[in-house]
């Protein structure tokens, strides 16, 4: 998403008993009732209005009471940080506002969580592909198992594509983005992929199939197009492929403002964008912030018979289905029971006892670059004040020998390492962190002054790369005695330490082809002329000590 989510996307939907001014016990309020019947008896109640104010998602700023209360609103989104606490305490008055109308739908809460998502990377020059698992679908595939662990284990002989979500310590998952996001010409954010329908269906729609038969929740749609065409006005896949062929019953919902960018430039005609997103079958739409301007063009479309109700009430159903089956109309607010829970913490090995060693590198202390993007702030922040965790210099003083000394200097020059007399040297270097397009790059190289600190620091040395995606490292590699690809290892840097000096093995394969030059992108395992610098695959295997 441009600012919302999560493998996939987590969205952190927080789930007392509803209220309102209708009949007394309604059958839609009875979790004895079966699910459609509910669904049925809700629907049947809801005024056009009521029925479009769920098909909205807002971001939180918006979501006063009174706006919750006036406009039915169905869905809130925040990205950005706050405590357990205040984020309980602020979910729920948002949430008291929702159960205070008259039918006393709540309101459905989501959040970005996006290290990890179901598309495939095939263009390592692309600024999201830190979010995807793999350039092989196969990986995808296989980690699409992160959806039971979100919602729950899928009962047995449960429907087809029917959400399931197991009860009010799961939360529902988003797969996204649906669809091809990961294959854009030269890696560009939000661009065209072009592809043939064979190769689309192979490379890059795989891990749907997994996913909606693990009973996913909720689809979002990619801001890219397919061979020309807006995915967010693109019936025929959300509608004829998604919903009917695969038999998805969730809900779709669309990118940050992804309507918006159906015309170019960016909205341009917004109640065409309205029609071509509701018509093409998006469910919900993450406005976030225009939703007047939304709900007065989708009434007018729908008072005009231009969009029928049959397709306001496809969405609305969807709606209800997953927010029934996540138990919100049961257990609508949160509670702080599960606050102390939130955030609770080959290559050698090194040896422990030396008499001096060196740790160098812009990334050797600093919590925000390892981490990345989608940390706390949308672009991530750099330095060690973003959130509590271990940096990788700190990790290397808690492992080493006491009687080791342990030198840091961030981008120390020759004269520095050869006036020391140094046992060996540990650098870490990488990118900054970003999210999305900001990511975006031509040249995927590492931030100055990495390649100067390895150049200066390497005579016996272990070169640890912090990234999101491979880089250039072929002009660095004659000069290292060991490379550790790190990724983004997040706030526990001691992970790294553990396997630097041999507590734990080296067990770990590249899940994306690590190239020589950019001049030769995209370039992925099974591309006729593959000649990368590390395969898709490769890993060295070490014992721990």
């Amino acid at each position: 998403m441009g600012r919302f989510s999560l493998p996939i996307l987590s969205f952190l939907f927080l789930c007392g008993l509803a209220g309102g001014t209708v009949a007394r016990n309604p059958k839609y309020n009875d979790p004895e009732q079966k699910l459609g019947v509910r669904i049925r008896d809700l629907l049947s109640r809801m005024t056009l209005e009521e029925k479009i104010g769920q098909m909205v998602q807002i971001e939180r700023s918006m979501a006063t009471p009174d706006v919750m209360k006036k406009y039915f609103i169905g869905s809130v989104l925040s990205g950005g940080r706050a405590s357990a606490e205040s984020w309980v305490k602020m979910v729920n008055k948002i949430q008291k506002a929702s159960l205070s109308t008259r039918l006393g739908i709540p309101m459905i809460y989501g959040i970005d969580a996006v290290h990890g998502h179901n598309n495939v990377c095939r263009d390592p020059r692309w600024g999201r592909c830190y979010e995807s698992y793999s350039e092989d679908h196969k990986i995808v595939q296989a980690m699409t198992e992160i959806i039971p662990g979100l919602q729950g284990d899928l009962p047995a002989n449960s429907p087809k594509g029917v959400p399931f979500v197991a009860g009010k310590t799961k939360v529902a998952a988003c797969v996204k983005h649906f669809v091809g996001d990961g294959g854009t010409t030269k890696g560009i954010n939000e661009n065209n992929t072009v592809i043939s329908w064979n190769c689309f269906l192979s490379n890059h729609m795989p891990a749907y199939f997994n996913s909606i038969s693990k009973g996913v929740a909720t689809v979002m749609v990619s801001y890219s197009s397919w061979n020309g065409k807006k995915m967010h006005a693109n019936r025929d896949l959300v509608t004829g492929f998604l919903k009917n062929k695969l038999k998805f019953r969730g809900f779709v919902i669309s990118d940050w403002q992804g309507i918006d960018r159906i015309t170019s430039p960016p909205y341009t005609n917004y109640p065409y964008s309205v029609e071509a997103a509701v018509s093409a079958g998006i469910d919900m739409i993450m406005v976030p912030y225009n939703f007047t301007e939304f709900i007065d063009d989708l009434t007018y479309l729908v008072k005009k018979n231009i969009i029928p109700m049959s397709r306001i009430d496809d969405a609305v159903k969807r709606i209800l289905r997953v927010k029934f089956v996540m138990g919100l109309f049961e257990n609508p607010l949160a509670d702080l029971s599960l606050v102390n829970q939130l955030g609770s913490k080959p290559l050698l090995p090194l040896p422990k006892k030396a008499t001096k060693i060196l740790v160098a590198g812009s990334h050797a202390d600093n919590l925000g670059y390892q981490c990345g993007g989608w940390t706390i702030e949308w672009q991530g922040l750099g330095g060690n004040d973003l959130t509590v965790g271990t940096t990788i210099l700190k990790a290397v003083k808690n492992t080493v020998n006491p009687t080791t000394q342990v030198v840091y200097k961030k981008n120390p020059d020759s004269d520095f390492v050869k006036s020391n007399k140094l046992s060996y040297a540990i650098v870490v270097v990488g990118e900054p962190p970003y999210a999305e397009t900001a990511g975006d790059s031509l040249n995927l190289t590492i931030s100055k002054p990495g390649p100067r600190t390895i150049k200066n620091v390497c005579v016996k040395c272990v070169v640890v790369v912090v990234s999101g995606r491979p880089v250039v490292i072929q002009p660095y590699l004659a000069t290292m005695d060991a490379l550790v690809a790190a990724w983004l290892p997040g706030t526990e840097g001691q992970g790294v330490a553990d396997l630097l000096f041999g507590d734990y093995g080296f067990t770990g394969r590249l899940a994306r082809t690590w190239f020589k030059t950019v001049k030769q992108l995209p370039m992925n395992v099974g591309d006729r002329l593959y000649d990368p610098l590390f395969p898709f695959g490769f890993g060295l295997t070490t014992q721990p000590k």
